[in-house]
This record gives C-alpha cells, sequence and structure tokens, in this order.
C-alpha cells in the first residue's frame, strides 16, 4: 500500500464527486453528494471539506496520509491565488476557495479550472497516459480543453489557454454570437447547444430530416438520425467535425502535440464524429506537423476530473 494518497474534487452545480488516487494516478474511491449551491459559497465550500473527509473515513486510509488535495472548479479564476474571480455557473464572485478550503482541512490545497484537470487526468492516467505533451476538448453542453506540456496544465499568462471552444473560428459569413459575446467561436457549431441549435433551424426552415419528428431535439437524435443516413444530420454532424479539425490544425503548427484527445458527452458519438474530424486535420495540417498525430477518445470518463484534480499536487 502506498504510503501517500491525493485527493480530487470535481464541484459541479449539481453534485460535487471526490475521488482517492494513489501517486500513479489510479482511482481507488470515488464518494458523491449534493452540492446544494443555493445555500452560497461557504455552504459549499464546507460541504466539499465534509465530503474529503468522508472519504477517507469510508476508505483504509487515514487522514495523515493524504499528502495533497486539489480542486476542479469552472468559471474564471486567479489559479496560482486559489481565487474563484466569478462562476457563472454558481453565480460565484471573488471567493477565496484555496484559503478556505485549506483552514477547513488543515492540507496543501490546489485549484484550477474544471476542464483543465480533466485533461490532467486523461493526460496522467487516461487515453494521454506516458504521453508528455496532449490537448484535451470536452464536447459537451460547451466545448472545454486543456493543454498539457511536458505533462503539465498549461495555464498561459492570465489561466485563459486551452479555452479551445473560444476559439473564433467560423467565417463571419456564417458565425454566431457565442455566450462568451465575441463571433464564431467553436463552442457555436461544435457543442451539443451548437448542433442542436443547427437542427432546430433546419426544422423551422421546412427541410427535409426524420428531426422534425421530435418533440425536442437532442445532441443524440442528430447523430443516430446521421447514422442512419438523415442527411440534415449528416450535414449537422459534419459541419460540427470540421471546425474541430479545423481548430485541431491550427493548434498543431503553434503546439505540435502528440495526441489529441476528445472527451465529453458529444464524443460518445463515435466513428460518425470522429472521422471527419481526422480527416479534416489531415487535409489541413502541414503533412510534418500531422506525422503521427493520434486523434483518439479520453478513456476516463466522468472520473477524469476527480483524478486530474488529484494530480494538481503531483503534476
Amino acid at each position: 500500500m502506498s504510503n501517500q494518497i491525493y485527493i480530487g474534487v470535481d464541484l459541479g452545480g449539481t453534485n460535487i464527486k471526490v475521488g482517492l488516487c494513489d501517486e500513479q494516478g489510479k482511482l481507488l474511491h470515488t464518494y458523491e453528494g449534493p452540492t446544494s449551491a443555493e445555500n452560497g459559497a461557504e455552504f459549499v465550500i464546507g460541504r466539499i471539506a465534509q465530503y474529503v473527509k468522508q472519504i477517507v473515513e469510508d476508505s483504509s486510509y487515514e487522514w495523515d496520509q493524504v499528502a495533497g488535495i486539489g480542486a476542479g472548479l469552472a468559471g474564471f479564476m486567479d489559479i496560482p491565488e486559489g481565487f474563484i474571480k466569478f462562476s457563472p455557473n454558481l453565480q460565484w464572485r471573488n471567493i477565496p476557495a484555496k484559503k478556505m478550503l485549506e483552514e477547513l482541512l488543515g492540507k496543501t490545497v490546489k485549484i484550477d479550472n474544471d476542464a483543465n484537470v480533466a485533461a490532467l487526468g486523461e493526460a496522467w492516467a487516461g487515453a494521454g497516459a506516458g504521453i508528455p505533451n496532449v490537448v484535451c476538448y470536452t464536447l459537451g453542453t460547451g466545448v472545454g480543453g486543456g493543454i498539457i506540456i511536458n505533462g503539465k496544465i498549461y495555464q498561459g499568462s492570465a489561466g485563459m489557454a486551452g479555452e479551445l471552444g473560444h476559439m473564433s473560428i467560423v467565417p463571419d459569413i456564417e458565425a454566431i454570437q457565442c455566450g462568451c459575446g465575441q463571433m464564431g467561436c467553436l463552442e457555436t457549431v461544435s457543442s451539443a447547444t451548437g448542433i442542436v441549435r443547427m437542427a432546430n433551424e433546419a426544422v423551422e426552415r421546412g427541410e427535409r430530416t426524420t428531426l422534425s419528428l421530435h418533440e425536442k431535439i437532442e445532441a443524440k437524435h442528430v447523430f443516430d438520425a446521421a447514422k442512419s443516413g438523415d442527411e440534415v444530420s449528416l450535414r449537422i454532424v459534419n459541419r460540427a467535425a470540421y471546425y474541430i479539425g479545423r481548430s485541431m490544425a491550427a493548434l498543431a503548427v503553434v503546439i505540435n502535440p502528440k495526441r489529441f484527445i476528445i472527451g465529453g458527452g458529444v464524443s460518445k458519438a463515435g466513428e460518425i464524429l470522429f472521422q471527419p474530424i481526422r480527416e479534416t486535420f489531415k487535409k489541413y495540417t502541414p503533412e510534418t506537423a500531422a506525422e503521427g498525430v493520434e486523434i483518439v477518445a479520453a478513456t476516463l470518463g466522468n472520473d477524469a476530473g476527480v483524478v486530474g484534480a488529484a494530480g494538481l499536487n503531483l503534476r
């Protein structure tokens, strides 16, 4: 049994997930409970501390063996200071999360963006294990991302590195405004939200598609229809894939990662999404930058966040 353990926290708007890992990134135990965000930041921070203590109590380890605690949080933050500037999902502003948790737990705590820690989890113990340079996309309601260079999260000068969903990549003539305020962001076409928007617009235009049979269209309906040969759905999926591939081509000549990892709910669509991404990447990337580069699915699923958060104290 390893003498030291590391705890990761994945703070969501509905649930808090806590994971206990060994020094190799193996997930040993998990614990999950409600966030109850309506009670405010101080209450939620206290609940995180409660869950962290609970997972150790439920394991065969002792509190003295906890070498570090990390937390993945959604929002904009001062990462070195451990300060949440603004979390849109929780409606938190100016919360000293690191300091609050350290006072409650008496342990070193590190925090980072939730997409960054998911990327670190995949790089440490998932689809990027053993590869020092990877880029991770998280395709869900939005498009998140994380850049891992030499095994460590690259945060940039203001902590904004890896905001892949906000690469302005859609041409002006067909761009729409993103929730961030910019025009033509990748998130507007390649997220579940973007895919559903394009599907609803096609139905509203009266295009012939089986999507019109659904009272409320979901991204899964679009992918299932595309797999069945629905032309409108295929066009939507290919458009979403095209811009992911174009964004990867841009990153390939700037960062030159060995592997691109795609996770999140949208990635479960499989090869109908991955094949056109790979084709677009190959078409728009110089041969020397594309050589040996792989585009693969994430493997840790919903555990990526807690594994990566635990790894903040090691990586």
